[in-house]
């Protein structure tokens, strides 16, 4: 029994000063993510995005889209990501061994026909079975690449980056929707940076309950699922605040696979994606970002605090956890693989700064959560409680997270506006409070549940996703 208290007391004075580490550290970020974004506002013109569209001599981007069975939105999505107001740039739609009639599909609508093609596998993937263009000069930027499946987006991805022509890629979900500027946005830090950028990202929202016409954002409205709604928070809070604090630093470990410019030569370099990565985006920035370091070269990863991709968020229990889950995994597996990196000098602000945050407090938090719960119950049925202190404490930690939030919700909507109704953002707010009660318990279970299946290896593909798209009640004609 003393060796159990002299454990809970030792732990207990850990967690207390784990806690004033963790609140320091997110206010800090707070600050820095204003920062940033009054910066960015402050010199956004310094090079106009109508440079960029207006020139013939911007740099070439292309977009690519892996798609496995996406029969049912496909036509609709790839005539969106077609529609930007880029000068120089192709759209590259992969066909990941689809089981329905996506390639069928896209034949007939967009006229498609075989072509020789010159496709060099600088990455290695699953055998490419060909490349289809189109006879209609309208469709001349789209390219079809016609794959064996590979089990995984990256494996997908990486035979987009092989057949494309330009010297910068965004890689994207064939479900996002794009804004029609979106590339011309996430290509000007590759040409307005002395220094060399190797990636961009942006901030992405869901889509669920928004309203789309053309392939553009007709009407931003809050979720009205309730997984979704809980998601909106969960990205304005990592979007707006987190993300932009980490850019300032130029210490950002994570640009989101469903809106990312990279830099192509050092993505082939690094070997492109990992196939067999569960956490694919991340993983990748933590080798580019390790290679560039082993190189000792300059670089910068900048982040966008514009949104400019809505995409469909996970809206039952099980897809939530699911995804929640592959997450989990995908961190510790990233983090695994990557540990020589941790506290190294020799990587720089990515070893010091990025990579400890990522193991202190992502991958610690909830299992460090678990633990503290479990004294608490050990202290309550063994021990002598201060029930007046662990009051103090809870309600603190309740109301910084929840401060946090609504901190990260009014920036957002002082900024972007994407409400215009007063009931929805009443029902946001509404929500702040009650997710660290109800939805940030169930991403604390995914997260070990993710951790526990790769300590035992258990077997876990990416799997599908069912979608109901945009070509219902959120699409206007």
């Amino acid at each position: 029994m003393k060796t159990l208290e002299f454990f809970i007391k030792h732990f207990e004075t850990f967690a207390a000063y784990y806690s004033i580490s963790y609140v320091i550290f997110y206010t800090v970020l707070a600050l820095l993510s204003y920062l940033a974004i009054k910066k960015y506002y402050n010199s956004k013109y310094y090079l106009h995005k109508g440079v960029l569209v207006k020139s013939n001599h911007t740099v070439g981007v292309s977009i690519i889209a892996p798609a496995f069975n996406e029969a049912a939105t496909l036509v609709y999505n790839v005539k969106s990501l077609l529609s930007q107001e880029y000068p120089k740039f192709e759209v590259i739609i992969i066909n990941d061994g689809s089981t329905d009639n996506s390639l069928e599909l896209l034949i007939s609508e967009f006229s498609l026909v075989k072509v020789d093609f010159f496709y060099q596998e600088k990455i290695p993937t699953q055998l490419v079975k060909g490349h289809y263009k189109s006879t209609n000069p309208i469709y001349s930027k789209l390219l079809i690449v016609d794959k064996f499946n590979g089990n995984s987006k990256a494996d997908a991805s990486n035979a987009g980056i092989n057949s494309a022509k330009y010297s910068l890629f965004l890689c994207t979900d064939v479900d996002c929707i794009l804004r029609k500027d979106t590339v011309a946005i996430l290509a000007k830090p590759f040409l307005e940076n002395t220094e060399k950028v190797i990636a961009t990202g942006a901030t992405i929202r869901t889509s669920n309950s928004c309203r789309f016409k053309d392939g553009e954002l007709y009407e931003s409205h809050y979720p009205d699922n309730f997984f979704a709604r809980f998601q909106e928070l969960e990205y304005i809070r990592a979007f707006v605040f987190g993300r932009m604090a980490w850019s300032k630093m130029n210490s950002l470990l994570l640009v989101s696979g469903g809106l990312g410019m990279f830099d192509k030569e050092t993505v082939i370099k690094v070997g492109g994606y990992w196939h067999k990565s569960l956490g694919e985006d991340i993983e990748l920035i933590t080798r580019m970002r390790k290679f560039m370091h082993e190189k000792k070269e300059k670089f910068l990863i900048k982040y966008i605090p514009e949104t400019l991709c809505w995409t469909e968020v996970p809206g039952t229990m099980d897809l939530f956890m699911k995804q929640r889950t592959r997450w989990a995994r995908g961190l510790i597996q990233t983090l695994s693989l990557h540990k020589k990196i941790f506290l190294n000098p020799k990587y720089g602000k990515t070893g010091l700064l990025a990579f400890p945050y990522f193991v202190f407090f992502e991958f610690a938090v909830p299992i460090l959560e678990v633990m503290g719960l479990t004294v608490l119950l050990l202290d309550i049925f063994f021990f002598d409680i201060n029930y007046d202190f662990l009051l103090i404490v809870s309600a603190f930690i309740y109301l910084f997270y929840t401060i946090i939030t609504l901190l990260s919700v009014l920036l957002d909507q002082l900024i972007y506006k994407h409400y215009s109704s007063i009931k929805e953002i009443i029902t946001l707010i509404v929500m702040v409070f009650l997710e660290p009660i109800i939805y940030h318990p169930l991403n604390v279970y995914a997260s070990l549940k993710g951790y526990w299946n790769f300590v035992t290896r258990k077997e876990q593909k990416w799997g599908l996703m069912s979608r109901k798209g945009f070509t219902n009640s959120n699409q206007i004609q």
